[in-house]
C-alpha cells in the first residue's frame, strides 16, 4: 500500500528538480535586464537642459533614444519622424556621448521586442501542466488508498 506512495513522491521530487534550473534561468535572465523607465520628448528636454544626461543609444528603426542618466537610472524616450539628425547634433553640441545602433542590430531588437514574452509563456505553461499532472495524481493515489 506504501509502495505507490513513495514512487509517487520520487517522481515528484524528480519532476521538482528537473524544473528548479528553468525557474532559476528565468530569473537570473530578468535580474540581469536594464529596466528603462518611458518618458515624454518634453521630459527628456528638461533633464537635457539640467544636464542630466550622461550617454544616449540612438535606435533609427524604432526612433528611440536610449538615455543613461548621470544618476544611474536609464529613460527610454522617442524622438519625432526626420528628426533624428537634429536631435544627434543637439546632443553633441552638450557633449554628450552618442551612439547609434547599426541597421541589422536595431532589427534585431525590434523583432525581439515583439516576442520577449515567448519563453515566459513556455515556461509557466510547462509549470502549469506538471501541477495538474502531480494533482492528477495525487487524487487517484487517495482514492486507491481508500478502498
Amino acid at each position: 500500500m506504501n509502495r505507490p506512495l513513495r514512487a509517487f513522491t520520487s517522481l515528484a521530487l524528480a519532476l521538482c528538480l528537473a524544473l528548479a534550473p528553468l525557474a532559476a534561468i528565468a530569473s537570473a535572465a530578468e535580474e540581469s535586464k536594464v529596466v528603462y523607465t518611458h518618458e515624454s520628448e518634453a521630459q527628456f528636454q528638461r533633464q537635457l537642459a539640467a544636464k542630466k544626461v550622461k550617454s544616449v543609444v540612438v535606435n533609427r528603426q524604432l526612433r528611440s533614444l536610449r538615455v543613461t542618466l548621470v544618476d544611474g537610472t536609464h529613460v527610454l524616450t522617442r524622438y519625432p519622424k526626420h528628426q533624428e539628425p537634429q536631435t544627434v547634433a543637439r546632443l553633441k553640441a552638450r557633449g554628450i556621448p552618442v551612439s547609434v545602433l547599426a541597421k541589422k542590430v536595431a532589427e534585431k531588437e525590434q523583432k525581439k521586442k515583439k516576442h520577449h514574452h515567448k519563453i515566459r509563456y513556455i515556461a509557466g505553461g510547462v509549470l502549469i501542466a506538471v501541477i495538474v499532472i502531480v494533482g492528477v495524481v495525487l487524487l487517484v493515489n487517495r482514492r486507491r488508498q481508500r478502498d
